[in-house]
């Protein structure tokens, strides 16, 4: 929800791509009507920047949690989970700042370029004030806690049937890759896939 607006932008972009025989004319307004559109949707795009910090993140708690009742023994798993959860915060800290920076920081080279050529300067007009809106703003500034709402009760309602299988597969996974214990991707949160052995070993 958090990306609703931004998306729908660019939707709108395409569109109005397909609706126009050739792009619409540049100018000095045209350029500054862009830059003010993009001011009015920072928050969704620092909100972009911080779901691609978040999700990989919450991949790897995922992973700690379940390898936590298989691998470390009851008396130490409340110990072990609070330095799992520090070690988590600590990587948002650093990463996502600089996440969010460098996001609004691409966004007049990136975004800016589909709104100058794919919106004329009356309808970057009425999106500007579309955007500006009370109504919108509030929607905005509420979308955040909407989606952790339906994101917390999606995950509660779902775990007891989700995770059975989820480790049901990765073991599946590792036991055919003859790493049942593999590791997990740090970026990606997939399985690590052992390297294949030499020739020469294979001979041995």
């Amino acid at each position: 929800m958090r990306r609703t607006l931004i998306a729908a932008t660019l939707l709108a972009a395409t569109v109005s791509a397909f609706a126009q025989a050739a792009s619409a004319p540049s100018s000095p307004a045209k350029k500054e009507l862009v830059r003010k559109v993009l001011q009015l949707q920072q928050q969704a795009i620092e909100g972009t920047a911080q779901a691609l910090v978040e999700q990989p993140a919450a991949r790897l708690l995922q992973q700690a949690g379940m390898a936590l009742q298989t691998r470390v023994p009851a008396e130490k798993r409340e110990e072990v989970a609070k330095a799992i959860q520090a070690d988590a915060k600590k990587f948002a800290d650093e990463v996502m700042p600089l996440m969010r920076e460098r996001a609004v920081g691409l966004g007049p080279t990136t975004i800016g370029p589909l709104l100058e050529e794919r919106f004329t300067e009356d309808e970057l007009k009425q999106l500007a004030g579309w955007l500006e809106s009370p109504v919108v703003r509030r929607y905005q500034q509420l979308a955040p806690e909407m989606e952790k709402a339906l994101s917390e009760k999606l995950i509660g309602d779902t775990r007891a049937t989700i995770e059975p299988k989820l480790q049901a597969l990765q073991q599946s996974i590792g036991q055919r890759l003859g790493a049942p214990g593999a590791p997990a991707d740090a970026a990606s949160g997939k399985k690590t896939i052992p390297p294949a052995p030499k020739a020469s070993a294979a001979k041995k």
